[in-house]
């Protein structure tokens, strides 16, 4: 007899299965993070975090709080505006802001950059007692590009506990040096052809341990991704779009999903050493001490990734289902 799923399951696979792509940019959210390898992984989607549905749903709360918040403080007087405005710096770094406010605060009526966030109880009193810079780096970063972006020198920062609907605010004041600085990193981030070093070896460092790339940079060195952006022919340029060397062309953003079946695994992105091929186009990897052509003629990059050493070693079987009837490897 089959197995009937509960109502929870089953919300949470919904959830599940409607997952957002990665973003085509870098988020102001996230240049705080002190990792650049971290935010090259992500960026080239090298190392795509999936969530379970349970943590989805939190995230939707987390968004449907921010209408709330917005109500609350128009309530008061507050003249908030803009929700949403888009701060671009280029190179493909870019975020969208919560809100203006352009007057109204009692502790002040200048312009501020209004961020809002939504806390777990345990986080929540971390904010209290430490204040936003020491407590939420990464919120703090985030509000500074955007003031520096949006030409505005205040922000307000006005948080939410979950558990018991507390609420948090603070202002902050622009730090224009620190906040050119995180600018200047995510352009040498997003410009970078090659992986930047990571913060650590240590498998075991606090802020290894429970990263999206931990597995990457500490165990397999090998991403699990297959598209254009894990694409040694693709190129991110200046104008915030990627360029792909094989086709010469721009490759239009939803494009760069899927890739094609000219890909060639990033050297930065696999864990065995590269051999140039017999053009500019493939390239060869030695698996298990053996050469795998890697690229159109040879094994796709799915197919390496799936089983690698099958693919330096294959046997007869799998040898002819390829050159007879197109198949591939997928495990």
């Amino acid at each position: 007899m089959a197995m009937i799923e509960n109502t929870v399951t089953l919300i949470d696979k919904y959830h599940e299965s409607r997952q957002e792509p990665p973003r085509f940019h870098l988020g102001g959210s996230l240049i705080g993070h002190k990792c650049e390898r971290y935010l090259w992984l992500s960026f080239r989607w090298a190392v795509i975090e999936k969530f379970e549905g349970r943590l989805l749903r939190l995230f939707r709360r987390g968004q449907l709080e921010e209408t709330q918040i917005i109500k609350d403080l128009r309530s008061i007087g507050v003249d908030i505006r803009s929700t949403q405005d888009k701060v671009d710096f280029g190179k493909h770094f870019s975020g969208s802001v919560d809100g203006i406010i352009y007057s109204g605060l009692s502790e002040s009526n200048k312009k501020h950059v209004a961020e809002f966030k939504t806390h777990s109880k345990k986080s929540f009193d971390d904010l209290e007692k430490s204040g936003l810079q020491k407590s939420k780096p990464l919120h703090y970063a985030q509000m500074q590009v955007y003031m520096l972006g949006l030409k505005i020198d205040r922000g307000f920062y006005l948080a939410v506990c979950k558990d018991d609907d507390r609420i948090y605010t603070e202002r902050i004041r622009l730090d224009k040096d620190f906040a050119e600085k995180l600018v200047e990193k995510a352009h040498r981030i997003t410009m970078s052809d090659r992986l930047p070093p990571p913060i650590t070896t240590d498998p075991t460092w606090y802020e290894c341990k429970f990263c999206p790339a931990h597995e990457f940079c500490h165990k397999s060195k090998m991403t699990l991704e297959v598209n254009c952006r894990t694409c040694a022919h693709s190129t991110a340029k200046e104008d915030s779009s990627f360029f792909c060397e094989r086709w010469g062309d721009a490759i239009p953003n939803r494009n760069q999903y899927a890739g094609c079946d000219s890909h060639v695994l990033h050297p930065d992105l696999v864990p065995w050493e590269m051999k140039e091929a017999h053009d500019q186009w493939h390239a060869i990897y030695y698996i298990d001490g053996k050469p795998v052509l890697n690229g159109e003629e040879g094994f796709a990059s799915s197919e390496i990734l799936a089983n690698p050493s099958e693919c330096a070693n294959p046997c007869e079987f799998t040898q002819a289902l390829r050159e007879e009837f197109d198949g591939r490897i997928v495990g």
